[in-house]
């Protein structure tokens, strides 16, 4: 009883970062105190309700309630990526897609090589990274790529009209987009252990866990996260430029004018 009422009250005394963030928004007139307060009180009611959310599929012990909540959890990240690359024809079959076969054959190797067993305490968190972190990796590069096309179109437009292939034309803005979404994570697994400790093992260290242990789940999680970002960023990039190009290779003005 004592240890929840703690809990809650360091959540609620930790709402004095939020208030000192949003004072400095304040006075530097950065106008993001209105999504602070949004980002904070989205935060607790998502937890929240994940919590009770995986404590029940945790109670069912279904392969069925596992995947379906997985499958949900793609679906909003789709719509989510999406909605951030407004503009690109269609993002959110694009981002989904992209999504789903990161996170599918991320877990399905995970457990093909018995690196985890199939269980929903398992399952569930280590889909969680694996989706959010494939969801941002898509949101940049679709947001990349469409910025680029629009600042570049005259120099894609260029190499079209010189006898380029769509794939010809965009393959350096493609490469810098790939690139600008995958660098962040791959900076993050360089400095490991010495700039930071990442998420999963601080909370295994904080909840009592031998540091190697957390160690060995840290790497795991690294890896696996590595390699999803580069299958849903690859996934994104050769799905969604042809988008932007006609049957006959001409760039589409349409979806650059949104």
């Amino acid at each position: 009883m004592f240890e929840g009422f703690e809990t809650v009250t360091s959540s609620l005394l930790a709402l004095g970062l939020v208030a000192v963030a949003v004072a400095l928004s304040l006075f530097e007139r950065l106008g993001l105190e209105r999504d602070m307060s949004v980002a904070v009180v989205r935060s607790f009611v998502q937890l929240t309700a994940i919590g009770y959310i995986i404590e029940f599929v945790f109670g069912l012990e279904n392969a069925f309630a596992v995947a379906g909540l997985l499958v949900g959890m793609v679906a909003f990240a789709g719509w989510t990526s999406s909605r951030r690359a407004r503009g690109v024809p269609k993002g959110f079959v694009v981002a989904t897609g992209s999504i789903a076969v990161a996170a599918a054959l991320t877990l399905g190797l995970l457990l093909l090589l018995q690196v985890v067993p199939p269980t929903a305490r398992y399952l569930i968190p280590l889909g969680g990274m694996v989706i959010g972190n494939s969801m941002n990796t898509a949101s940049l590069t679709l947001t990349r790529l469409r910025d680029d096309l629009k600042e570049q179109r005259l120099k894609v437009e260029a190499a079209l009209a010189l006898g380029a292939t769509s794939r010809q034309a965009v393959s350096p803005i493609l490469k810098a987009s790939l690139r600008g979404a995958m660098i962040p994570l791959i900076d993050s697994t360089k400095t490991a252990g010495i700039v930071f400790l990442p998420g999963a093992m601080a909370g295994m260290i904080i909840g009592g866990a031998d540091p190697l242990e957390a160690v060995r789940l840290q790497m795991v999680v690294l890896y696996m996260l590595l390699g999803s970002v580069s299958i849903a960023a690859i996934a994104v990039g050769l799905l969604s430029y042809r988008s932007f190009f006609t049957r006959r290779h001409q760039l589409d003005p349409a979806p650059l004018s949104r």
